[in-house]
């Protein structure tokens, strides 16, 4: 596997300079770029100055992140989704990225929708984004989120999705947190079931040993510094044959306030190990 980055690390005091110089400074191959982020980068660049970086340099784009908020959503909310997401495939296409990931609506409304409404909404939704997504040749990565107040919460409910779409360039996200936030990693055998060009990207990361209600994304730690089986997870990632990303995605209060050098270091020495 290679090793990657997501911005959400160190967000809180990094900017997309600091990440792409001290991500190339120590051996990253991969970014994930945050559109927020980028956002801000392109008040003071262009898109040029960020693809020549890219073509002078080892560490490459792997995936935006990301689009939020897919379900159930208001036409108006719809519109700002979409305004989104062209501006990330047109930065997609512009630097060479690959994936952009896709996330399900948060709220407490999601608490009474059904797999089935979910599952219906999910697929009207994700098609729409793919149909324009494949005329800017990017693909799009669905991540199962594990909070309780999502309504897709499951490595099986977003396979499904998946499945049922059934277009080469819509895949998955699997992110230890989230796999482990749904239910301590007790399907971790449905892993196997994923077929490797089905799985897009991989989120590496490690929570701190608290029930399920209490765990929250703030409580991400490095990868082996606490109770997620890790080293299971990408030792079947070996066995069916993924060789791509695993990059480092924490929300973490402590390392936001850290230097972001010291995080980015850290983190590679933390992730290789599991590589």
């Amino acid at each position: 596997m290679k090793l990657g980055f997501n911005e959400a690390t160190c967000m809180k005091r990094s900017n997309v300079e600091t990440d792409l110089r001290e991500c190339e400074k120590h051996g990253y191959d991969f970014i994930e770029l945050r559109l927020d982020m980028l956002q801000d980068y392109l008040t003071r660049h262009t898109l040029d100055d960020l693809k020549e970086f890219f073509q002078t340099r080892h560490l490459k784009p792997y995936a935006l992140n990301a689009i939020d908020y897919l379900n159930f959503q208001t036409i108006s909310g719809w519109n700002e989704v979409k305004r989104l997401f062209l501006f990330a495939c047109e930065v997609a296409r512009a630097i060479n990225n690959p994936y952009i990931i896709v996330c399900p609506t948060r709220s407490d409304e999601m608490l009474f929708k059904t797999e089935e409404d979910t599952f219906i909404d999910t697929i009207h939704n994700m098609r729409e984004l793919a149909d324009i997504a494949m005329e800017y040749g990017v693909k799009l990565a669905l991540e199962p989120v594990g909070e309780k107040n999502r309504c897709c919460r499951s490595l099986r409910q977003a396979y499904e999705i998946v499945q049922e779409l059934d277009m080469d360039h819509v895949g998955l996200t699997l992110d230890c947190f989230n796999f482990y936030l749904h239910d301590k990693c007790s399907d971790i055998e449905y892993i196997r079931k994923i077929p490797k060009e089905k799985l897009f990207v991989f989120h590496i990361n490690d929570a701190e040993d608290h029930p399920l209600g209490i765990l929250e994304h703030c409580h991400r730690v490095m990868p082996g510094d606490g109770c997620i089986p890790v080293k299971e997870i990408c030792n079947i990632l070996k066995e069916i044959g993924y060789d791509g990303i695993a990059s480092i995605e924490l929300f973490r209060k402590e390392y936001w306030n850290m230097e972001p050098g010291d995080v980015i270091r850290i983190a590679a020495h933390a992730v290789k190990p599991f590589l």
